[in-house]
């Protein structure tokens, strides 16, 4: 016989939450899941919202209003001919876009900022300098980083009022023109109009100058320069003729030839010379920090290996002998006298050793150094060799450059043209700046638009993140994804009184929701319900207890013999929701002092109940005693099903034992309760025991939380519960 769907008992290797709410595997996004995730956590995405609008609100009223002045200038590309000669001539390929953006960055120099600053004297204005005083808070952070209290100067604070300029001016290219808007921002109207119109005015004469500026450093420039050559010209050809006349020429190369060669050869042994210095110097260096018994050289020598040889000897001599006589004995004392003695030419030869080391590295040294002096003075031969050549070509030299120079600079000069450069102004402004009317900012409509979506942004993005690290079961594709587990049952929060009251109107959404799950009891294995049903959870108050009283409510009023066992010998409560006296019940059973049929109770308008008992102090080992197994044949021979209520499954071992002697177990989970974790290590519990878990049943759901359901539909245990079936949402 094909199982049914819903007696499933994989369990699912990974216990990760699926973004999408699918299967492990599916690719397929489940726009369902997603939505449910917002609709439960609304208040959270509505209050996210609001509190973002207000803050946008809150600071759009309290920030300063800035108004924009705006001034349009066209700028065309023009050259500046400083020399209009070839060879000179000025670079033009540079394309539009380099030249634009360099005009561009010209606006915004620090330069152009300070000459306006200078000429609307703002230094001295109240409007502008009001702009620049610093908030309480910027004081405060000034005050903390460890401001400098010096006095600024009348340099620093134009450097200051320039800064803030470039802070308010902005500037805007129009796109696919040769315009450019040359924007203002400040608290005053008046003053923007004024500092963007004088911005424009001071960008032109600054262009202008430069112009005049290319020419006239020229022209300056190369009559400073043609004069210095005059004079160096003079002056070269006056000390070539006197050092000539003073110094007599001749041909010294042969000599220069033998005196270099000479020094070649002594910068030669020279450098051998370091060499063998820095040798030695190591070795010495060497020997001055290592122990004796660490230095290569003296661990080589045959004199020192020889005495270390018989030092060794002696002292194992000297050990053998200590096992008969006494270190006071003469021969001991002769002995080890001659170890002392051993030990002393030891380390005499170590001096010696030592010794030769330092007097070769002393010697090294010396030869270096005689070197040294050797090559340092005929260094000093071949330098004065080689000066009265060497000189007399530089001479020669200077005066040839120094003539061509000044002829070169001189026609230059000539052919200068002042004008070449000024030409036509090519900046012009097109529309001059006026006071506005209206601010720039803040802009109300815009700022509460802006919080509006970063309100929703985050409201949607916390409630997705706290629903991806909300790690428990909500709904039935919860249970049967990572648990692998059959839903069974989903059981609604009961919203006024308590579950009890509420299962005592059939038409109540909570009877209706345990009588569906009693349907589903009888297709949850092949043989229908099983005959004995455990009931249990992953921990306290998850609503077992109240689960097990409404299944057997629902089977009698079918017309089965039902009979409910409180087996919660820990925390029982099947008494209290009966009413009946718990004197007497099944740990007096299991512990052989009364018979099952004289201990139950009820079962006139409800179900018969074999109530907890006193409460005894080894649970477990009663219940894994053989009467357990005899008391629920015999009752399985009389009543048509029997029910057990079970303690919570982790920390505990009485629901192991129990499932494994009953025919099924149904495993009640509270929604928004134990997390997946949890309720896994339970059915592992479960099943290590042999346990047959037939599914679960869902507890507490509040569909005001959202739109949770099972599978792909979702049901409204709401108000119109009353004697009709939930409304199915899409």
């Amino acid at each position: 016989m094909t199982p049914h769907p819903l007696d499933t008992e994989a369990v699912p290797e990974s216990g990760a939450r699926m973004p999408d709410g699918g299967a492990p595997g599916d690719d397929d996004i489940d726009l369902q899941a997603y939505w449910r995730a917002l609709v439960g956590r609304r208040w959270l995405i509505l209050g996210t919202t609001g509190l973002c609008v207000l803050i946008a609100l809150i600071l759009t009223l309290l920030a300063t209003p800035i108004f924009r002045a705006d001034t349009t200038l066209q700028i065309n590309r023009d050259t500046v001919n400083v020399v209009q000669v070839q060879g000179f001539q000025p670079v033009t390929s540079l394309n539009d876009q380099t030249f634009y953006q360099t005009q561009y960055d010209l606006l915004k120099s620090h330069s152009l900022a300070r000459r306006v600053v200078v000429a609307m004297d703002l230094q001295h204005d109240a409007a502008f300098q009001s702009l620049l005083r610093p908030s309480p808070l910027a004081r405060l952070l000034g005050f903390l980083h460890g401001a400098s209290a010096r006095k600024p100067d009348q340099e620093d604070t134009l450097r200051a009022d320039a800064d803030a300029l470039l802070h308010m001016v902005s500037v805007q290219p129009v796109l696919n023109s040769k315009l450019v808007d040359v924007s203002v921002d400040t608290p005053d109207p008046r003053l923007s109009a004024q500092i963007a119109n004088v911005y424009a005015d001071q960008f032109i004469r600054s262009n202008l100058d430069r112009r005049m500026a290319a020419s006239g450093y020229a022209k300056q420039y190369l009559q400073d320069r043609l004069q210095q050559l005059k004079l160096r010209l003079e002056d070269s050809d006056k000390e070539l003729v006197a050092f000539a006349q003073k110094h007599q020429i001749v041909n010294i190369s042969d000599r220069q030839s033998l005196v270099g060669q000479q020094l070649e050869q002594l910068n030669v042994a020279l450098a051998q010379a370091e060499q063998d210095r820095y040798k030695a110097e190591a070795k010495w260096r060497q020997l001055q920090g290592a122990p004796a018994d660490q230095i290569a050289q003296v661990l080589g020598d045959p004199v020192i290996e020889k005495l270390q040889q018989a030092y060794a000897e002696d002292q194992a001599k000297y050990q053998d002998q200590l096992r008969i006589y006494k270190p006071a004995f003469p021969a001991m004392l002769q002995l080890h006298a001659k170890l002392d003695e051993i030990h002393r030419q030891i380390a005499a030869r170590t001096a010696l050793v030592r010794g030769s080391v330092q007097s070769a590295y002393a010697a090294a040294k010396a030869r270096e150094t005689l070197l040294r002096q050797r090559v340092a003075d005929l260094r000093q031969q071949v330098l004065d060799l080689e000066q009265r050549s060497i000189r007399y070509n530089i001479l020669k030299r200077e005066v040839d450059t120094n003539r061509q120079l000044y002829d070169a600079i001189l026609q230059r000069y000539k052919e200068i043209g002042v004008a070449g450069g000024v030409g036509i102004n090519n900046i012009s402004v097109v529309d001059r700046a006026e006071p506005p009317m209206v601010r720039y900012r803040p802009r109300l409509k815009l700022n509460l638009t802006i919080g509006l979506l970063l309100g929703l942004f985050a409201g949607i993005a916390a409630a997705l993140v706290l629903d991806h690290l909300d790690d428990t079961v909500h709904i039935a594709t919860d249970a049967e994804q990572k648990l692998g587990l059959a839903v069974l049952g989903i059981i609604p929060l009961a919203r006024a009184g308590t579950p009890e009251q509420a299962l005592q109107d059939p038409r109540s959404a909570l009877a209706e929701a345990y009588r569906s799950a009693r349907t589903a009891l009888q297709f949850a294995t092949a043989d229908g319900v099983p005959r004995s049903l455990l009931v249990t959870s992953t921990r306290p108050g998850e609503g077992k207890s109240t689960t097990a009283l409404a299944l057997a409510q629902s089977f009698m009023q079918m017309g089965r013999r039902v009979l409910l066992v409180d087996a919660d010998m820990r925390n029982p409560a099947q008494h209290n929701l009966g009413a009946v006296d718990n004197s007497r019940g099944l740990s007096n059973v299991l512990a052989g002092a009364l018979a099952w049929r004289e201990a139950i109770v009820g079962g006139e308008n409800g179900p018969a109940l074999l109530a907890c008992g006193p409460l005894p102090p080894n649970p477990a080992e009663l219940l894994a005693g053989p009467r357990l197994a005899t008391l629920l044949a015999e009752a399985q021979a009389e009543y048509d099903l029997v029910i057990l209520d079970s303690p919570p499954v982790l920390g505990l071992a009485d629901a192991p034992v129990l499932g494994h002697c009953v025919a099924g177990t149904l495993l009640v989970i509270e929604a928004g309760g134990a997390r997946i974790d949890h309720i896994r290590d339970a059915l592992k519990r479960l099943r290590a025991a042999r346990a047959r878990v037939v599914g679960a049943a869902i507890t507490k759901l509040d569909a005001r939380h959202g739109a949770y359901g099972y599978g792909y539909n979702s049901y409204d245990y709401g108000d119109a519960y009353g004697g009709k079936t939930g409304r199915r949402n899409a």
